[in-house]
């Protein structure tokens, strides 16, 4: 900000995470500013040390919204004496001015002893303000105008942009092409990814089976053609999660005027042309004449024309996506929504002349259907299949229009450069809408809880309806209750330990930017030779500046380092630490507060207490104790608040902080660290939590002394046992289940943003399904009736449970953070967490499953036999729940979420390629049918038809081939037989399972955390 040319700054608690000499060197470099460039600036600091203080100019006071004082900082104290509240030398003045409106503190500073005291309200400080000389003063210079021609016409700047738009577009074109290049494995790992599937795409349909001039022949092609569309499609999913990424900078940016939205956009856009053209040069170099396409080097040129298309197209359709949708669950669900629906409407799931009148335009303006299109037009109507159409139930000439009039598909070759045209001109419209979206919305979830006091006046009527005064003084209030005996903090039993630490050394790996400067070294060392004891009943403090060392310290003596070489010994009472047994009687308040954002301030103490305290503490005893330290830490105002995600919704900075001391001290820990707990809190805040870890030592706790007492408590006393526990974890497996399920309940019951996109969603996916094969259950006369019910249930089920894998993804990540915390700190084992998290998500599906069945099933008009519609529902069922099974087990196999979202699509291509209706099984090359039944989506797609309509004997329209029964041409042409089907609902089972142990493993044996 400094670097621009604004000449009014506003900085919001820019001391957070900082030592109190770098903040006192930045804001005297900020106090030369002002006075030597005579800039206007506005900062609000926490915690300002005194000589930081005397730096500032002017005072603004706020309290509860309103304006206490406004002035000189000279003048301050002399109002606030004014008001009967004197500073004490032993305070700093920016403390005590925290301190002196709350009811609370405020007692301490009242100085006039021949009065009573009462409590000021900060409407009566606000009040008395304006009839202080001070206020006096600024009511005065407020009244009177500002004098317009006193200042010079240039003075303001007349430009939005301090730069030219041709400037704007080079400076943002060039960080994102920096961008590009510092994400490169991305970028990589998807050509990869598009390299592997062209490589098994020509291997599943090899130019010698791939046959051409007949009518059999075509549907392969079909197959392969419409494989080829989605995986262009899929792989550009990934620009979701990468444009998402990169929206709060964006944000925070626009709205600071660095550039307009199409000056971030566009660069994007530009590039990511010659990914497109790479991506779809390495399909079509591949596959084309591997496959055995139109041999014709126009032909290859045109398809090459094409997928470039449809790949910029499909590009330009996530980002606009990722803009709309700014989180990474509703784009996820967004845009398998989308997906579906124009794929579906494309014209190959179902034929354009079976779709209903009132859905034809959805036809018309799918972009898929322009890409389907041109593609198999630049196939079929090339030379080699002009052979004479030889069924003359079908008005076409050749066998290839009666391909493409067979699925409703153009048969003149001028509309191929129509089709190329609406693709280049759908790429055109998604920029523009993205720009759109990036100009006029905003980011989702800004909000922050504030906790709104009541009006004092009805505080004090509650309190007591005998006290007429407006104040009242706080002993007289206590005096007036004779029955109430002071409260004592409530002390569950603990064992008392020491903590020594003797010639710790600390190594990391030489980071290679140091070993390019010509550091020879493999290691760098952060901790030097540090020994140290921590005693019962003693607060010790690390002190020192900003990368002394301190977190490092507390991070290797806690257990939580996940790399690196420790050196040295460590013992807990004189014997060696254990980290099984030290998680289980040490705390650890880490810097970043970590918490599941979805439930409430008193569940999260909840919850940490029902898994850390001992077994013996019964409900009712845990339940107290946690009503205590909320009342110690001063929660009882937000108890019912939403935790939120740190920066984006929920708590404030300090009540986060203080939750994160609270979650810890719930656990009745023997010893307690600290890191940096008062970091973003004012000074009042930060003054509660020292007063909690005060008397959390005063128990007799260990809260993170010299080198004479290392060799005493490194030695065993006489008589001692080494700490020991029968059990790992304080709870047993079934109440771990039990209380990680509850939290799992309460975070998903109070997330709507992913319950009700994905309820939504499966109400319109099932009914736009419903209505496009209405009533066509029973409809089997022709073999493209089989085909569109194929080809919808297909897609009914991939695109609904491909949603489910994509959008549970940022939910499993977000929670992963929040277990790598938890389980650092010994509340459970990993298996009670898997288990939680998979067994919420299948009651959620479960209900999901049965809201779809329930719009389908009858629109579709299938049986009403309750052996098909419990097959149906069974199938669809397990469907969704694998598909779920399987996001959660990528995301728990994969570092971060843009990986997890390359690696789900990969896959997911996979299985549309083998589920058996791309490429039916008897097609599929004998090298690849393996794979088939390695495929889920195939196990699904074979329920579900087969159950519904394989025990028919009606008779099928083939063309070419005559009238055939529907079972036979099932077995023979589908490989779909009815005796089979107990065989594949055992699969369905085996299939989740499998995926739920993986998930497991993923959860219990990898840690994404650095530390």
């Amino acid at each position: 900000m400094l670097v621009g040319p604004a000449k009014v700054l506003f900085m919001d608690e820019i001391s957070n995470g900082l030592d109190s000499s770098t903040t006192f060197r930045i804001v005297k470099y900020m106090w030369q500013m002002v006075h030597i460039m005579d800039v206007t600036m506005i900062i609000s600091l926490l915690q300002p040390a005194p000589e930081t203080y005397d730096l500032f100019d002017d005072i603004i006071l706020l309290s509860e919204g309103q304006i206490v004082y406004q002035g000189s900082r000279d003048n301050i104290l002399e109002f606030f004496e004014f008001m009967g509240f004197k500073c004490p030398e032993r305070k700093g003045v920016a403390d005590f001015l925290q301190e002196v409106t709350s009811k609370k503190d405020q007692e301490q500073y009242w100085f006039k002893k021949n009065q009573p005291y009462r409590y000021v309200s900060v409407a009566e400080f606000s009040q008395a303000f304006y009839s202080f000389p001070i206020g006096q003063q600024l009511a005065a210079e407020l009244s009177i105008p500002y004098d317009k021609t006193k200042t010079h016409p240039t003075a303001l700047v007349t430009e939005k942009y301090g730069i030219s738009n041709w400037e704007l577009f080079k400076v943002c074109f060039d960080r994102e092409w920096l961008l590009m290049k510092r994400n490169i494995f991305v970028h990589i790992f998807k050509i990869t990814q598009i390299t592997i599937m062209s490589l098994i795409a020509l291997t599943v349909f090899w130019r010698t089976r791939m046959p051409s001039g007949t009518l059999p022949d075509g549907w392969k092609f079909f197959g392969v053609l419409f494989f080829s569309l989605m995986n262009m499609m899929f792989n550009g999913m990934a620009e979701l999660a990468m444009t998402i990424l990169g929206l709060p900078v964006f944000y925070k940016q626009r709205d600071a005027l660095f550039y307009p939205p199409w000056a971030f956009a566009l660069p994007i856009w530009v590039l990511r042309i010659p990914i497109s053209f790479l991506e779809s040069a390495i399909w079509v170099v591949l596959t084309y004449y591997t496959i055995g396409f139109a041999p014709a080097a126009s032909r290859f040129f045109r398809q090459f024309l094409a997928f470039f298309s449809i790949h910029q197209m499909g590009l330009s359709l996530f980002h606009f996506i990722a803009a709309v949708g700014r989180t990474q669950v509703v784009s996820s669900s967004l845009g398998i929504f989308t997906l579906l629906l124009i794929i579906v409407l494309g014209g190959f799931i179902v034929a354009k002349e079976d779709i209903e009148p009132f859905m034809i335009w959805g036809y018309y303006i799918s972009p898929i259907m322009y890409g389907q299109n041109a593609l198999v037009m630049n196939e079929f109507l090339d030379k080699r299949w002009s052979a004479n159409n030889t069924d003359p139930r079908i008005n076409a000439r050749t066998v290839g229009k009666v391909l493409l009039t067979s699925r409703g598909f153009f048969t003149d070759d001028y509309m191929f450069w129509v089709c190329i045209g609406a693709l280049v001109a759908f790429s055109i419209l998604f920029n523009v809408f993205f720009i759109a979206a990036l100009t006029y919305l905003n980011p989702l979830g800004d909000s922050r809880a504030a906790v709104l006091e009541e009006d004092d006046e009805k505080k004090k009527k509650t309190l007591s309806g005998q006290m007429a005064s407006e104040g009242v003084d706080m002993a007289v209030r206590n005096a007036l209750q004779p029955n109430h005996a002071p409260r004592k903090g409530m002390v569950l039993p603990f064992q008392p330990l020491s903590l020594a630490f003797n010639h710790i050394n600390y190594y990391v790996d030489m980071p290679v930017e140091m070993k390019k400067k010509g550091i020879g070294e493999d290691r760098l060392q952060l901790l030097r030779d540090v020994s140290g004891v921590f005693r019962p009943g003693i607060l010790t403090a690390f002190v020192g500046v900003s990368g002394a060392g301190k977190t490092t310290l507390m991070d290797v003596l806690a257990g939580r380092k996940t790399g690196g070489y420790i050196e040295g010994t460590i013992s807990l009472s004189g014997y060696v630490k254990n980290q099984a047994t030290f998680a289980r009687v040490s705390r650890y308040c880490e810097q970043n507060d970590i918490h599941s954002p979805y439930v409430t301030v008193h569940e999260s103490l909840l919850h940490s207490a029902w898994l850390r305290l001992s077994s013996d503490v019964n409900t009712k005893i845990r339940k107290m104790f946690v009503e205590e330290v909320m009342e110690l830490v001063e929660l009882n105002p937000i108890r019912n608040f939403l935790v939120g995600l740190p920066g984006v919704d929920g708590l404030l900075t300090e009540q986060r902080k203080r939750l994160t001391i609270a979650v810890e001290l719930v656990a009745n820990p023997s010893i307690i660290f600290m890191d940096e707990p008062t970091s973003g809190l004012d000074a009042r805040a930060a003054a509660i939590v020292m007063r909690t870890v005060r008397n959390t030592v005063d128990t007799g706790r260990t809260v993170v002394r010299n080198q004479e007492l290392i060799k005493e408590l490194s030695t065993p006393p006489l008589g001692s046992e080494d700490l020991y526990f029968s059990t790992k974890y304080s709870q047993p497996f079934v109440t771990q289940c039990k209380a990680c399920f509850w939290k799992q309940h309460r975070s998903y019951w109070r997330n709507p943003q992913y319950n009700v996109i994905r309820f939504f969603t499966t109400i319109v996916i099932a009914s736009i399904f419903g209505f496009i094969l209405w009533k066509k259950g029973q409809q089997m006369t022709k073999q493209q009736d089989l085909i569109n019910l194929l080809g919808a249930m297909f897609v009914a089920v991939f695109f609904r449970g491909a949603s489910n894998a994509t959008s549970v993804q940022a939910i499993v990540v977000i929670e992963r953070t929040v277990f790598y915390r938890e389980r650092a700190a010994g509340m459970y084992s990993a298996l009670p967490y898997a288990f939680s998290q998979v067994a919420i998500e299948v009651i959620y599906v479960t209900i999901q499953t049965l809201v779809h069945c329930l719009i389908l099933y009858p629109m579709i008009g299938f049986e009403w036999k309750v052996v098909k519609v419990l097959c149906f529902y069974y199938y669809t069922l397990m469907c969704f729940i694998y598909f779920t099974m399987y996001g959660m087990m990528v995301a728990a196999l994969t570092p971060n979420i843009q990986i997890a979202a390359i690696v789900t699509s990969f896959f997911l291509n996979l299985w549309g390629l083998f589920s058996g209706f791309l490429i039916p099984r008897p097609q599929i090359p004998i090298w690849w049918r393996w794979y088939y039944w390695a495929n889920p989506m195939a196990w699904t797609l074979y329920g579900l038809v087969t159950s519904q309509v394989g025990d028919k004997d009606a008779l099928l329209e083939v063309p070419g081939e005559g009238d055939v029964p529907l079972k036979l041409f099932l077995e023979y042409y589908l490989g779909f037989e009815y005796d089979f089907l107990p065989a594949v609902a055992l699969a369905h089972v085996c299939w989740v399972t499998g995926f739920y142990f993986v998930f497991s493993y993923g959860i219990k044996c990898l840690n994404f955390q650095k530390r």
